[in-house]
């Protein structure tokens, strides 16, 4: 099968396009054949080799996929082959999603209103937000402050926020406001004197730019939670440990909004799988508001 790969770490040039042994549904395990795919700020990390040598090389990238099933795995009950969904596959493998082929560990039936390239990048940001949300126990009547309400998981969260109930405000770039009162939170710009501009929230989560002012605005570091490894406060990640591939309640719950037009995926740049440099380069700006998807 084609897939994009790298067979060194460093920078996007080092992704190509070349074949790869197929991969086959283990237990509890589907294979899809894949439509799209994402691209996340830790897979360009993964790649440019700040994990450390984590993976054997040459390794495939990418967590996320949407697809038509072709495989079932032993032990799994309630799909077959035909049905489309959208999923990530087994974190701990780090990868494997930008390829024809994937094999994925959690998913959910692709909903009707998400294009195959926004049901491609949604999974990872779906699981996370929800994730995020629960242990912040988010819920109706609640002020949460969304630290990077432009990105993949910040879109997400804010969206399942306001299906809660919650009262969202959304930091995000000067230019980027009228992006984020389009997604339904109340857009702050983020930077120095956050604090002065967003006096209270309930929590906070964090998923870009500084936490100096968060605590103060939190009003305690545990009532804070980051998915970027921030120190001093809580933290869960979007792959690896605190990522649970097996929780599927978050895509069931997104899918379930989606098809009620109150869940969709923005996406900053759909390129095809040939121009995985191009996509990595988008990425690693920092700048991409929504999810960065390769097509098949």
């Amino acid at each position: 099968m084609r897939a994009l790969q790298f067979s060194e770490f460093g920078p996007a040039g080092v992704l190509h396009v070349a074949d790869a042994a197929e991969p086959h549904a283990g237990p509890g395990q589907i294979r899809v054949a894949v439509r799209a795919s994402g691209v996340s700020p830790a897979d360009a990390a993964l790649r440019a080799g700040r994990f450390g040598a984590v993976v054997p090389l040459p390794h495939v990238p990418g967590v996320d996929a949407a697809g038509v099933v072709d495989e079932i795995g032993d032990g799994v009950t309630g799909v077959r082959p035909g049905d489309e969904v959208f999923g990530m596959v087994d974190l701990a493998r780090f990868g494997g999603a930008n390829a024809e082929y994937a094999v994925l560990a959690a998913w959910a039936p692709r909903p009707a209103a998400l294009s195959w390239e926004q049901a491609g990048g949604a999974a990872t940001s779906a699981e996370t937000a929800t994730r995020a949300l629960d242990l912040l126990e988010v819920r109706d009547g609640t002020t949460v402050l969304i630290a990077g309400a432009a990105g993949g998981v910040g879109t997400a969260a804010v969206q399942l926020a306001l299906a809660r109930g919650a009262r969202v405000i959304g930091t995000a770039g000067q230019d980027t406001q009228d992006f984020v009162a389009g997604l339904g939170a109340i857009p702050v710009v983020y930077g120095e004197g956050l604090a002065d501009r967003v006096p209270e929230a309930d929590v906070v989560l964090h998923c870009a730019g500084e936490v100096d002012d968060l605590v103060a605005i939190a009003g305690s570091p545990d009532r804070v939670l980051t998915i970027t490894g921030a120190q001093g406060v809580r933290s869960t990640s979007t792959m690896g440990p605190g990522a649970d591939p097996q929780a599927l309640h978050g895509l069931g719950d997104a899918a379930a909004l989606a098809d009620k037009g109150r869940f969709t995926v923005p996406l900053a740049g759909v390129f095809p799988l040939d121009e995985g440099p191009a996509a990595h380069e988008l990425s690693e700006t920092g700048h991409a508001h929504g999810k960065i998807v390769l097509v098949s």
